[in-house]
């Protein structure tokens, strides 16, 4: 298995590959995706940072370049073309990894913390020793990092980790003030898992949306409708 030279991917990219990592485990039944779900999906307004928006052109224009790489393939669902990762295969690296490099593309840097409970869904991780011991892994391969520990930012409890799929830090990012995710001090993993079990519910109805949408679209197909 090959790795990627860094840097190499725009927002967008990463974002798609990304998506397509996360409905792979989150809504397999539609998976691989169709255009319509993968934009929907970019565009979600829960479990993203930075929030997109984004049009079919541009998710079309990054599917191409990606699969470009190999890292997307296309296959032929119906009358509705399908779009699948490759991510595993591309980037070398276990399972587990690209379940945390897909977390980090879809919500940005993030505490050990908020990283184990974002994964959860992709990836379940024993303890946060375990898990960081895939990041160290990550920082230190000799092709290449793929993530970097960022600074540790005044007031905050915890350092954060970020990939570099699409390149280094910038200098506003070294010095952005803390989020209150990261400075909270009445919070607690039971009330970050609610809210994670509150914005997976969102991601559902989004996502049924999407499918509704899809059919709609195969159906004026078949209709020799135009859109």
């Amino acid at each position: 298995m090959s790795s990627l030279p860094l840097p190499q991917l725009s927002a967008l990219q990463a974002r798609v590959v990304a998506v397509l990592f996360e409905k792979e485990h989150t809504v397999p039944d539609t998976y691989p995706l169709s255009l319509n779900a993968l934009v929907a999906g970019c565009n979600q307004k829960t479990s993203r940072d930075p929030v997109m928006e984004t049009s079919e052109r541009d998710v079309q224009q990054a599917l191409d370049e990606l699969r470009q790489r190999s890292l997307v393939i296309e296959s032929s669902g119906g009358r509705v073309m399908r779009y699948s990762h490759n991510l595993k295969r591309v980037l070398g690296v276990p399972s587990e990894s690209v379940a945390l490099l897909v977390t980090l593309m879809l919500r940005g840097p993030q505490t050990p913390g908020e990283l184990r409970i974002n994964c959860d869904r992709l990836q379940r991780f024993s303890d946060l020793s375990a898990m960081n011991g895939f990041l160290e892994e990550l920082a230190s391969r000799s092709q290449g990092a793929m993530v970097q520990l960022l600074p540790r930012q005044p007031g905050a409890r915890e350092s954060r980790w970020m990939h570099l799929l699409s390149g280094a830090p910038s200098e506003a990012l070294l010095s952005q003030p803390a989020s209150s995710a990261n400075t909270r001090s009445g919070g607690s993993d039971e009330q970050a898992g609610e809210i994670e079990r509150l914005a997976h519910r969102v991601e559902v109805l989004e996502n049924e949306l999407a499918r509704m949408a899809d059919s709609l679209a195969q159906l004026r197909g078949e209709l020799g409708m135009t859109p």
